[in-house]
């Protein structure tokens, strides 16, 4: 419980009657609802700040479940709290791509200008500084998140500016803000046709009108006024989209194991987890354009013979929330969404659930687990969701970006689709490239563009006028390639060859200033801190790659070190009950196939970059 408290100190707090009967409220409106523990801490967290022994036990009395499941879900997800915070609570980014923009320097400096270490609290009770393992905003990285507003970009006079408008009582509401981060509109665009970001930066997103004066919902009245569930089916086959989240998995093949199934109830869930580091594409779409998401929804709802669906959005997406729950009510109240969708006898109503710090939830299974109100530990396979998923009903699972797609693809068709792209991988892709380029951003063009036309085309080529070193390609799992793939397509079958990923579509660009034993660190770091537990070679593997790393990263290495590295990876990838351990070890085995001199300079006590404690 102690690694929750962010200040041990600080007594549990006493709630007045007012706060007390609040708390019943929101027990009582969620009381029937199925998978509720979750929604009722984050709205009781919301309501009075924290969640101490004794709420826990009134939110297990009034739900009728035992306490222990409470505080198992309570302890799972980072993002909740036994005891009080700070009126604001500064979440610093420490993910790999905030890392190789200098955030460790900046953390050091926030604590000295707070003059608190990590999770305490500021004795005006004003701020309480903590560390996260990703926001899902590296296009501005170094960044933090204060409440629910991120800050990006961060130098020490930016940090000292935020903190005095802080204090001067100016924190800015997120509700107003256009965008999280940056306007899509301000970035380089390509000269292809936007599919998924057509309307992102045009159309007010709070506006469903606006939505459907672009053509709106018109795919969804297609779909169901005129096809059938089967050739809506066969439509997304024959574009042969392959799943956007990073598996690649093929949208049509997996919608077809469902749709036969003679089962009364059927759920789709569109996946917002979005925390791979580097990951930052749904963002930008749900705040721009939330009703593509839901039209595509409602569609594979359709297709499938599903009439629920679900939204689960990353906790740290507060805008996303807001700009979906919107949406939905619009959609509702035009006859989008609900009961007998546009005159048909289809049924379509979407919900919007929360993830609350936990990145193992962006995998399907554990993604469900989470829906249903538990710890987000991966379920065995076979059965997959689409035969037994939420609540053992058969369920579809499809990323945001995939989702979107699926209104275009009604449109225009499953061939115009399939002539976007490359044989390989169809249609358009978001990719993001950040890290040491001189414009980091997010770009959509068809697929089989370039690693170097992405850098030096929509990124401005590398930063500081710095030679080129290394990608990591994909996400933090996935491998890293150096300048010989430069001129390799961004797809899943020729990054695979090269012993990189297409994954997300994200590239993280690094330049020669980088160490290959530092970034291994803060990778191992990610995967240290976000795994389940659930699995001993996971659990224990992560654990023991960072402690080995850093001790070399400390100049403290033996004789030895990286074949028990190299072993100790092998054995988790062999092992590991989920993707997260089984990848885990990509990165590093990427870094030493490239880069092991670098590591054996460690071993023997110096670091050639002077970034690391060895000197």
């Amino acid at each position: 419980m102690s690694g929750h408290c962010h200040g041990i100190s600080v007594p549990p707090p006493e709630f007045t009657p007012e706060q007390w009967a609040k708390i019943d409220s929101i027990i009582e409106c969620y009381k029937d609802v199925p998978g509720n523990l979750m929604p009722v801490l984050q709205a009781v967290q919301e309501a009075v700040g924290c969640l101490p022994p004794a709420v826990q036990d009134r939110i297990a009395q009034g739900l009728n479940v035992p306490g222990s499941d409470v505080f198992g879900v309570m302890s799972f997800y980072s993002m909740y709290t036994w005891r009080p915070k700070g009126k604001y609570v500064i979440r610093f980014c420490e993910s790999p791509p905030c890392h190789v923009s200098g955030s460790d320097n900046l953390l050091e400096f926030m604590k000295a200008e707070l003059g608190v270490p990590l999770n305490h609290t500021t004795k005006d009770k004003l701020f309480t500084l903590e560390t996260t393992a990703c926001l899902g905003v590296c296009e501005v990285a170094p960044a933090m998140q204060i409440n629910e507003v991120v800050h990006g970009n961060l130098t020490k006079d930016k940090i000292r500016q935020i903190l005095a408008d802080y204090r001067a009582g100016k924190a800015p509401d997120y509700k107003t803000l256009p965008y999280s981060t940056n306007d899509f509109r301000s970035y380089k665009q390509s000269p292809a046709e936007l599919v998924l970001l057509s309307n992102v930066g045009v159309i007010d997103p709070e506006k469903v009108d606006d939505y459907v004066a672009k053509g709106g919902y018109e795919a969804l009245k297609k779909a169901v006024t005129t096809m059938t569930p089967e050739q809506v089916g066969e439509e997304v086959k024959t574009a042969g989209i392959r799943g956007r989240g990073g598996a690649g998995f093929p949208a049509g093949l997996k919608w077809s194991f469902t749709r036969p199934l003679d089962v009364p109830q059927k759920y789709v869930i569109c996946n917002l987890d979005e925390g791979e580091p580097g990951t930052i594409k749904d963002r930008y779409i749900v705040e721009g354009d939330p009703h593509k998401v839901l039209e595509g929804m409602a569609i594979a709802g359709f297709a499938v013979g599903a009439t629920k669906g679900f939204i689960y959005c990353r906790g740290e997406y507060y805008l996303c929330k807001h700009r979906l729950n919107t949406a939905i009510e619009q959609a509702k109240a035009k006859g989008y969404l609900g009961s007998n969708l546009l005159g048909t006898n289809f049924s379509f109503d979407i919900e919007v659930r929360s993830g609350f710090g936990c990145y193992i939830c962006g995998e399907e299974t554990a993604l469900i687990e989470s829906i249903e109100g538990k710890r987000g530990y991966p379920r065995a396979k076979p059965p997959f969701p689409g035969v037994e998923g939420l609540w053992r009903k058969p369920t579809i699972v499809n990323n945001v970006e995939t989702l979107a797609s699926v209104p275009a693809i009604i449109s225009k068709g499953g061939e115009w689709y399939k002539g976007l792209g490359t044989p390989d991988t169809t249609g358009t892709k978001i990719y993001q490239v950040i890290g040491h380029v001189k414009t980091p951003q997010i770009v959509e063009v068809p697929v089989g563009i370039t690693l170097r036309e992405l850098i030096d085309t929509y990124g401005g080529g590398m930063k500081n006028g710095k030679k080129f070193k290394m990608c990591q390609t994909g996400g933090a799992s996935a491998g890293i390639v150096t300048a010989e793939a430069l001129d390799v397509p961004i797809e899943f079958g020729a990054m695979s060859k090269v012993g990189g990923a297409l994954g997300s579509g994200t590239m993280l660009v690094m330049d020669e200033s980088v160490c290959a034993v530092d970034f291994a660190r803060s990778v191992a770091v990610f995967f240290a801190h976000e795994s389940c537990g659930q699995c001993t070679p996971c659990r224990e593997g992560t654990v023991q790659l960072l402690r080995t790393l850093t001790r070399i990263w400390e100049g403290q290495g033996r004789p030895g070190d990286l074949e028990f590295l190299e072993r100790l990876g092998q054995t988790m990838m062999d092992a590991s009950f989920c993707p997260l351990g089984q990848t885990a070890p990509a990165p590093l085995f990427s870094l030493l196939k490239h880069f092991r001199p670098e590591f054996e300079d460690h071993v023997s006590g110096k670091c050639t970059h002077g970034v690391c404690r060895t000197t």
